[in-house]
């Protein structure tokens, strides 16, 4: 099957109570905006494929990243309080991955490419902080703390010339994480 045969498989449920009770909604691509179709939301199934979660409208706000399982009280757990407001599908990839990250915005300072996860750019790279970034292959993962912690940001194949205008203001990108196929 092609990959974007797979990403035609991909689906996730949301329920406006816990235990995946109340209304539902079923998504299998991305949704900018669910309000209209739940007043909120405190359980999910993912069903077929990875998803990104917002607590805002347009793809805005903490994000959070859900695969195939089942989150009986993902919502609250997260401390989401009353929910998800839209979500993006993410595609299947299964090439090379590659992205350059720089040490300020407009991509200046120190660069560095990367190929493979990174728990740490300071370890790795010596570099204190990473405010823009130019992903040329895959999709990722970036956290705002060393080790995959913290809030973090999906990042699809694109130029991304400032963090801090797209929400993360003030906060730091520490490590990165390919999104592979093991996630599926």
């Amino acid at each position: 099957m092609t990959s974007s045969g797979m990403n035609m498989m991909s689906r996730i449920v949301f329920y406006e109570d816990r235990n995946f009770q109340g209304r539902s909604y079923e998504c299998m691509s991305d949704c900018p905006d669910m309000s209209s179709y739940l007043s909120r939301c405190h359980s999910c199934r993912v069903e077929r494929g990875c998803f990104m979660v917002y607590d805002r409208t347009n793809y805005m706000g903490n994000q959070y990243f859900m695969r195939r399982g089942e989150y009986a009280d993902y919502m609250s757990m997260m401390g989401m309080s009353d929910g998800i407001r839209s979500c993006r599908m993410i595609p299947m990839y299964r090439g090379s991955y590659r992205m350059r990250i720089y040490e300020r915005e407009n991509f200046g300072g120190q660069m560095y490419e990367m190929m493979d996860d990174c728990d740490s750019i300071m370890d790795r790279y010596r570099m204190s902080n990473c405010m823009s970034c130019n992903v040329m292959d895959g999709h990722w993962l970036m956290y705002e703390q060393p080790h995959f912690r913290g809030r973090m940001m999906y990042m699809r194949p694109g130029e991304y010339r400032s963090f801090s205008n797209m929400g993360w203001s003030g906060m730091r990108s520490m490590s990165m994480r390919r999104i592979t196929d093991s996630y599926y």
